[in-house]
């Protein structure tokens, strides 16, 4: 044990002789153990964030995507390409009590970003098209005046809620209800090519209280109206975007999703599920789903920083046998007065050992303090971000580091072990 810790003694003195050359040594094995812990943080948190986003809808939420998908994947609707095969037709047909009986509400949606101007004011923002059932499948809280009625909506009133950010920026002395403001047509509506309307205005009948980011929509940042004038007028399309269904209890979820995926079919003429152009998914679903992405997202991306143990790895081989040509003499010298192979190999292999060590620690203190850094930011942003750091990531990052030191520093420490004394000692 004395010589042990002699030996450590003797490995950490002479790394410390060549402070700029061990630090420069380890920064490989640095970057990857702090990558690792990074990866795997960032990982659990985006876990964290989707589960808990998701079940801010609630656990008695159905939401309908134009597009067929696989068991594990989403559909291609989720990554931004236009399906249309929902219509306002399978929305009335859900509606429907004697084909869906346990729906109790159900709200359509369609999307965009716009430029909205109140005066010299202008925000560019994204307005969310919906029906008078949002309020029932959405938890609304307001801060001034109403959300509009389903008389309102199914009329086409040009009336519209603002999100709090979007109020403060348009409004920034208050007083925005029973103001006009008016919304640009955006480029990509078709009409906007044939028609002289730049723009469409609406009456601000209501705000929204600052509520943060819900199923990943920053709620604050978003402006409400009408269907039928975001989808006829302001997009020109004739399909739906999305569809969010509450059903009266959780319970009868599983069930709920049998009856509209049935009724989706007859609408749409399809026998052979094959050939569903639609994707039916309750929380339980969209949280497995979305949790799969992450997970092997981030096996991938710690597989990446892997990479930079492997480089480091090199690294410290290639240091550790340039070391091995400069203590030649050394090495002579120790042989001479008695030491034997197994001094010299475990020498150096020592000095391997605690190099890798050290940028192992020093790697997991880096990746601690940058994860906590992240989730800091994305709390500050609003995200429910939680900090989470694997106990287990850290005790295979330091194993790794140690295993790199073994493996890529038992060569150099088995070449120095075999110098022939004699020569090593006539070594210039």
């Amino acid at each position: 044990m004395r010589n042990f810790l002699s030996e450590i003694k003797t490995t950490i003195k002479n790394l410390l002789s060549r402070k700029g050359r061990s630090f420069l040594t380890i920064l490989g094995i640095i970057i990857g153990v702090a990558g690792v812990i990074i990866i795997i943080s960032l990982g659990a948190g985006a876990q964290s964030l989707v589960l808990g986003q998701i079940t801010k809808l609630g656990t008695n939420m159905i939401g309908i995507l134009p597009g067929k998908s696989n068991e594990n994947g989403p559909p291609a609707a989720v990554f931004g390409v236009q399906i249309k095969t929902l219509s306002d037709r399978d929305v009335e047909a859900i509606k429907d009590k004697s084909k869906v009986p346990y729906a109790i509400a159900v709200a359509s949606f369609v999307s965009s970003n716009i430029t909205i101007t109140s005066g010299r004011e202008s925000v560019d923002t994204t307005f969310t098209a919906t029906d008078g059932d949002y309020t029932k499948v959405q938890n609304v809280e307001m801060e001034k005046g109403d959300f509009f009625t389903e008389e309102q909506s199914d009329a086409g009133s040009n009336v519209i809620v603002l999100g709090y950010d979007v109020a403060t920026g348009l409004f920034p002395n208050g007083n925005e209800l029973g103001q006009v403001v008016k919304i640009q047509i955006p480029n990509n509506n078709p009409t906007s090519l044939t028609s002289d309307v730049g723009s469409i205005p609406f009456r601000v009948i209501g705000i929204q209280k600052k509520m943060g980011t819900v199923g990943f929509q920053n709620q604050d940042d978003q402006v409400f109206i009408p269907f039928s004038i975001g989808q006829r007028q302001l997009l020109g399309i004739d399909y739906i975007q999305f569809i969010r269904i509450k059903v009266d209890d959780a319970v009868n979820v599983k069930i709920t999703i049998d009856d509209i995926t049935r009724v989706l079919r007859e609408q749409h003429h399809i026998t052979n599920p094959i050939d569903d152009d639609f994707s039916v998914r309750d929380l339980a679903d969209a949280i497995k789903v979305l949790t799969n992405i992450t997970g092997t997202l981030s096996i991938f991306l710690s597989l990446m920083a892997g990479i930079s143990l492997i480089v480091g790895g090199i690294g410290i081989m290639n240091i550790m046998l340039v070391t091995v040509s400069e203590r030649t003499r050394e090495i002579g010298l120790r042989k001479a007065i008695g030491a034997t192979r197994k001094n010299i190999r475990n020498q150096f292999l020592l000095e391997s050992i605690v190099l890798t060590f050290s940028g192992g620690i020093i790697g997991i203190i880096v990746g601690i303090l940058i994860s906590y850094l992240i989730a800091l930011g994305a709390r500050f942003a609003g995200y429910d971000w939680a900090f989470v750091i694997s106990p287990m990531a850290v005790i295979l990052a330091v194993a790794v580091s140690i295993l790199t030191g073994v493996v890529f520093g038992l060569y150099p420490a088995i070449k120095a072990a075999k110098l022939d004394p004699i020569v090593a000692l006539r070594y210039e």
